[in-house]
């Protein structure tokens, strides 16, 4: 229960942060200098850390092991001289003991400025004197001054030393403590323990100033390399952003802009080169858009050049066709070809002023509220014939309200009868569903076929103009090859998409998608792509390949 109560706590500030660690990742992918800069910083950091650090402590380690080796020279000697004046001392029972102690202890400090030298006595037969040169604070007791650790050493038998800090009286310090036993031969009892406590400050101030100053000019090393860094980065950098915006708009269609060439170095060098292509491809669009707009308008003028030679010819096959009753059999079946002909002539003429008005970008669309289901059902009734013929059934599936939308009529029957049209070419024989299906913001139609299918990457090129998949195939329902190009055309006029898939073997489905309101956008679309029945059976057979 605990752990499921956390959770809900947990995802509002895993939102929070969420927006927070994309704007961060955006910003580290599209920054090179940013990179850089921190790439630098981060290098430099541990490189100077590094090596402040080895500095430090050998600086450290050097001067603390000066000051070490001076007290224990010191120590070793004030240690010969308590021993050899300890021989001198009969024993501890001997009245003027402690006076004799008193003196020794004030020849082994010397005078020295803050060092204390202190004596521990097990006898208690003599005074528990310890005292420190020739001040030692009232009350002030030898544990509060030697640490526990070092007298535990010495009384073991060893001579020891250990770094430590305390309050003697005059304030907290930093002391080396050396400890060590005194031989006294001639006592019978107890023993005699010598500890000096050199004060060492001074050291310990010194070296914290090492290692201030190594950290200071370490943190001012690194931010120096940083800044150098982002300002050689931004020489670099700047010239490459100004080339990708020159680029960017160069791509948006204002092919006259160019780089600014200063000096003579690698960069002025780029932005020469850079100047020299964008002129380049400058030449070669206008080119090309010259030859195509040569090529349109010999398309719509040829096509409308045509019209006029077509139609004698039509009068012409038309009066043969109508009088082919009483010619002979050849004569007959030639000016029925001759009407076929005429016919899918006439069709393609009207599909290249099509084409070309697409092309010119004078396409217009004239949208109007109209019933889907209406639209739907005038074309699978006017393609019905063709389809008995070649013994396809078309099966209409539509809900029961009327599907209302703002489209062209005549371009949405157009792209409905192309769509159908190819079904029946491609079905084997096989019926042809066609489903409509809305939501909210879209409306779709899909056209399903049982036949040849489509063979990968052929979803796309289906929309290609004068493409066929088989050409050898023979078609039922005439067709010039631009009818899906222009379905295309007019579903992207109407601000939808047409969309295919396909499976060798398991026949095809075209869904056109539109928004139920001229000029909505499209998220998504009230139908599938890919048929349910497909998924399945590819759901099978990828569940029997893992259970294999």
């Amino acid at each position: 229960m605990k752990r499921t109560a956390r959770v809900p706590a947990l995802r509002p500030a895993a939102r929070r942060l969420a927006p927070g660690v994309r704007q961060a990742r955006r910003i580290w992918r599209r920054s090179l200098q940013l990179r850089m800069v921190t790439i630098t910083l981060l290098c430099s950091s541990v490189l100077v850390g590094g090596f402040g650090y080895l500095i430090a402590k050998s600086s450290t380690d050097d001067l603390i092991k000066g000051a070490q080796a001076d007290a224990e020279h010191q120590f070793v000697s004030g240690r010969d001289k308590a021993i050899e004046q300890m021989v001198a001392i009969p024993n501890s029972e001997s009245p003027g003991t402690p006076a004799e102690i008193t003196n020794l202890l004030r020849t082994l400090a010397g005078g020295q400025d803050g060092v204390v030298v202190i004596m521990r006595f097990t006898d208690e037969q003599v005074p528990s004197l310890p005292t420190a040169g020739l001040s030692w604070p009232q009350g002030l007791k030898l544990a509060d001054a030697v640490p526990v650790e070092l007298e535990r050493e010495v009384l073991d038998g060893y001579r020891a030393h250990q770094y430590f800090t305390a309050d003697l009286g005059d304030g907290t310090h930093t002391f080396l403590g050396l400890g060590s036993p005194v031989t006294t031969p001639k006592w019978d009892a107890g023993s005699v323990e010598l500890y000096y406590l050199f004060p060492v400050d001074t050291e310990a101030k010194v070296a914290g100033s090492i290692q201030s100053t190594i950290m200071f000019v370490g943190v001012a090393l690194v931010l120096l390399l940083g800044t150098v860094t982002a300002l050689v980065t931004r020489a670099t950098v700047s010239p490459v952003r100004v080339a990708a915006r020159t680029a960017q708009r160069l791509s948006a269609g204002l092919l006259d802009q160019r780089m600014v060439v200063n000096g003579e170095d690698e960069m002025a060098l780029l932005a020469d080169a850079f100047n020299q292509m964008a002129a380049n491809l400058q030449r070669q669009i206008v080119r090309l858009e010259e030859m195509s707009r040569l090529q349109r308008r010999f398309t719509s003028d040829v096509s409308h050049e045509l019209r006029t030679p077509l139609t004698t010819v039509r009068m012409a096959a038309d009066l043969l066709y109508s009088q082919r009753e009483d010619f002979d059999p050849a004569s007959a079946r030639s000016a029925e070809l001759l009407q076929a002909e005429l016919d899918r002539f006439e069709e393609l003429l009207t599909d290249l002023l099509e084409i070309s008005r697409f092309d010119a970008g004078f396409a217009m669309l004239d949208s109007e509220p109209t019933d889907l289901v209406t639209v739907v059902r005038r074309v699978t009734e006017r393609l019905e014939p063709v389809a008995e013929r070649v013994g396809v059934s078309l099966e209409l599936v539509a809900p029961d309200p009327p599907i209302i939308a703002e489209i062209d009529p005549r371009r949405v029957e157009r792209i409905l009868r192309n769509l159908v049209g190819n079904a029946v070419d491609h079905g084997e024989g096989r019926p042809v569903t066609v489903t409509l299906g809305l939501d909210a913001r879209a409306v779709a139609i899909t056209v399903r076929d049982h036949g040849v299918g489509l063979k990968p990457g052929e979803e796309k090129l289906v929309f290609n103009r004068f493409w066929r998949a088989d050409p050898s195939r023979a078609r039922q329902t005439g067709g010039t090859g631009l009818g899906l190009s222009i379905s295309l055309e007019d579903a992207r006029l109407h601000g939808g998409w047409l969309e295919a898939w396909g499976a060798p073997g398991h026949g095809a489905q075209f869904r056109l998608t539109l928004p139920v309101r001229a000029g909505g956008r499209l998220s998504n679309s009230p139908l599938p792509l890919i048929p349910a029945d497909h998924a399945v059976v590819r759901q099978r057979i990828e569940s029997a390949e893992v259970t294999a």
